[in-house]
Parts: structure tokens; C-alpha cells; sequence
């Protein structure tokens, strides 16, 4: 009895509605009832212009790119079987230095940089583009 009463609320909805099931309206023109829906501004635009858009995306590249860096200083530990006691002892640096270096969140300097590519038995370079 429930399960009848709820297909007629049912018929009685479907009979309410504007447009057909299964058709949606184009977005930026006007839907069957008389609304215009504008286009979403970000749809069919790349990262780079959202990020652009929102003035974001010089800080979403330099936490990439501590975050590359520090895979890299990750990488180059597990190849020589560092710990982060033993490459903090071969920085001359502590491991909390260390634990700030590979954290994207994080500045950095140059020189701890340096000490880092320097300890692992490779070279440090940047270039402005």
C-alpha cells in the first residue's frame, strides 16, 4: 500500500515539470522556463588562466617547486642511505633545519640549498626565466 501511494506522488511530480526528462538546457541561453544561465567563467579555460584569474599562481609554482626540490633531496638521501641525522650531521646543519628544507610550506635560503646539494655530492642551480 505504501509503495502504490508513493508512484502516484510520483505521477503527480513528473507531471509538474517544465521539461522533458533526459533534455538539460544550454548553458548561456535560455531554459525552457524563461532563465538565462550564464556560462561558467573557468569552463574551457586551462590551470594556468584560473590560477591567473585568482592571482594565485606565482605562489601555487613556488610550492611546486619546493616540493620538487625536496623529492629531489629525498631521493638523492635514499640513494646514498641517508637518515635525517646523517645528512643533518653532513650539513654541518640540526634535523630541524633539515625537516624545514622539505617542507614546500616552508622559505628556504640559498645557502642551506647549498649545504643540501653539497652533502649529497651534487651541484645547485638556478636560472631566471
Amino acid at each position: 500500500m505504501g509503495t502504490a501511494r508513493l508512484r502516484e506522488e510520483d505521477q503527480k511530480d513528473s507531471q509538474k515539470r517544465t521539461r522533458p526528462r533526459g533534455k538539460t538546457p544550454q548553458v548561456g541561453r535560455k531554459s525552457m522556463c524563461g532563465v538565462v544561465r550564464p556560462r561558467h567563467p573557468h569552463r574551457g579555460s586551462s590551470l594556468d588562466e584560473l590560477l591567473d584569474s585568482e592571482g594565485v599562481r606565482a605562489q601555487f609554482e613556488t610550492v611546486a617547486i619546493k616540493e620538487v626540490i625536496a623529492w629531489q633531496v629525498v631521493q638523492a638521501m635514499k640513494g646514498r642511505k641517508l637518515t635525517k641525522a646523517g645528512m643533518a650531521e653532513l650539513m654541518g646543519t640540526s634535523r630541524a633545519q633539515l625537516d624545514r628544507l622539505l617542507d614546500p610550506q616552508r622559505d628556504v635560503t640559498l645557502s642551506t640549498l647549498s649545504r643540501a646539494a653539497t652533502a649529497l655530492g651534487r651541484q645547485l642551480r638556478v636560472t631566471l626565466l
